[in-house]
Formats: structure tokens, sequence, C-alpha cells
């Protein structure tokens, strides 16, 4: 399966080389987009079940648009929450498995047909214990486990990532400083590259309510964190956020909101665009320059953005 051995190469190292660097953007919108009914508590990770050459296209398209990693569809995927399908934990940790190879493959094939693109990376994402509760406690950190549990919960789906040889793991949508700190010490365990990406209460708290500046003083001397962000969160929030990291850490760093529109976790419905309302940016592209300025050496989407937003952002993102 691995296809890096033909440009192997760590996302530190892309970094140290001074490029700013394109995230792919949202999955499920693309997935949605496609016929798929994401209304279930396994949401992206169900269609892994049914019709995964779906996600491999979404993959594609992603990397066709200029998107340098690719995120993958693991953020739900785990043998809590397909035991409740009836299904063995060895099945689900290789459908876990299976969505690493879907995004080498896409790269793969992308990589075939651009002679010269690349280095091109699989950030394995770990969603949080929130999201698995499928109750919008991602967006809130209100949930509360010992250190060991938040361990137990990760484990598997941490080593089945890292045995299909992900290139890194991005530890995202993360709204709880006590189990960051849980996959931390996780990532050290299976000495993996990785990023830590939060939610936000406001500009200077992660949701639970947790400075930023904490976070980054968690984050910022660990040596396999290769950059610390803000990810899931209204375009407004990222300036202040980046803000309050840069004056905490010296470690790049990375900004994947939401397009723009708002979204309630209680009814899982999308609103209007609000961000130019609320004092910041009107859509993705029109922020790029303001985040890099303020550090962020990573940019990509989250929920509602499209193939077309991260076109733009890879246009707008400065090269060395």
């Amino acid at each position: 399966m691995d296809s890096r051995s033909s440009h192997s190469i760590s996302l530190s190292c892309m970094l140290d080389s001074g490029a700013n660097l394109t995230v792919d953007g949202a999955l499920a919108t693309e997935l949605e987009a496609r016929g798929c009914d994401l209304d279930d508590p396994l949401w992206s990770a169900k269609v892994l079940l049914e019709q995964p050459q779906l996600i491999k296209q979404v993959h594609r398209d992603y990397f066709d648009a200029g998107a340098e990693i690719a995120i993958t569809s693991s953020y739900q995927a785990l043998p809590q929450g397909f035991a409740r399908r009836g299904i063995a934990e060895a099945e689900a940790l290789e459908l876990v498995a299976l969505s690493v190879r879907l995004a080498d493959e896409a790269r793969s094939e992308h990589l075939a047909e651009n002679l010269g693109a690349g280095p091109l990376l699989i950030a394995g994402s770990i969603g949080p214990y929130g999201a698995f509760l499928a109750d919008g406690s991602e967006y809130r950190g209100d949930y509360v486990l010992t250190q060991r549990e938040f361990k137990e919960f990760h484990r598997p789906r941490i080593a089945a990532l890292v045995e299909a040889s992900v290139d890194l793991l991005a530890c995202e949508t993360l709204p709880s400083f006590a189990e960051a700190e849980a996959l931390l010490a996780l990532v050290e365990e299976f000495d993996v590259e990785s990023w830590f990406s939060f939610t936000l209460r406001d500009g200077g708290h992660i949701s639970d309510g947790t400075p930023l500046a904490r976070v980054a003083a968690l984050c910022g001397t660990q040596p396999r964190v290769a950059a610390i962000g803000v990810n899931c969160v209204p375009l407004n929030l990222v300036s202040p956020a980046l803000e309050a990291l840069r004056n905490a850490t010296d470690k790049p760093l990375l900004a994947y909101p939401n397009s723009g529109e708002s979204y309630d976790a209680v009814t899982k419905t999308w609103g209007p665009v609000a961000g130019a309302r609320a004092g910041g940016p009107s859509s993705l592209a029109d922020g790029v320059g303001a985040w890099h300025d303020l550090g962020a050496r990573l940019i990509g989407g989250c929920c509602r953005t499209t193939p077309r937003d991260i076109a733009a952002v890879a246009r707008l993102s400065m090269k060395p």
C-alpha cells in the first residue's frame, strides 16, 4: 500500500522548507453531494461500510484542487461505534485501515497523472470522544473521562492508522484540554508525527474554557507535534485564535474553519453565512492572507467547504 516510498517526507520537513501548505476540505459535505445520507451516529464512517470508492473520489477531487494534505475518513471510525452495528473489533480496525488506503490510492492516482506534483501527505483523522457521543459535545467539551479512559478509547484507532502507514495524525476538533493531554501521551507512545487542532468557545479559549495560551504551552514543547491550530470553527474566530496561539508558541499554526455558515449542534442544521456580519471574512478565501500573516502555515476547510474553496486557498497560499 505504502506509496510514500517515492516521496517520503515528514510534515515538519515540509514546514521547515518554508512552505505554506493547503489542507483539504469537508469530506461529509462532498459525500452528501454524491447522495450519501449521513444522518447516522457513524457520520462519514458509514460510507466506509457502504460506498468506500466515493471516499476515494472525494480525496482525489481535493488533490486535484491543490490540496497537499488529505485527512482520512476515520473521524468517527471507531470500534466502539462500529460495535453498535454488530461489527467485531478486528473488522472495525480494518475499516480504519481502509480509510488510509483510500486516501493513498487517490494520492497515487493524482501523482501518476501529475508528474512532479507533491509531496502529498495523508493525515489520519482522530476525532474527539465527543464526536463518538454524537450529541454536539465536540463543541462543548463537557464530558469527563480519566486519562486512562481517554487513552483506552483512542489507542485502537491510532494503532490501526499507524499500522496502515499514515503519514501523521490529525488530532482534530478537540474541545477538551484533558483529552488533548491523553492524545499527546499516545502520540509519544506511538512515536508518530501529529497536529493538534481545537474547537473554540471564543477567540481566546477552546470549547471547555481552557485558554489557548495554556493549550499552546501544553503542545508547544512536544517534539512529535508539528503544528497547533483550530478547525470546525466560525470564520470570525480564526484570526483572534491564531493571534492568541502565536503569542504563546513558536510552533507552526494551522486553521481549517467552516465555510462561514452557522451550525446548530442541537438540530444538526446549518444557517446562513455569518462571517462578515460577525466581523470576520466572508469566505474561506477571503481570510487566507490575514491568516498567513498571523502565522498559519497550513490552511484548509472544514464543514461545508468544497474542492472549489480549496482550489482558491491553494492559489492564494504563498509558496517559498
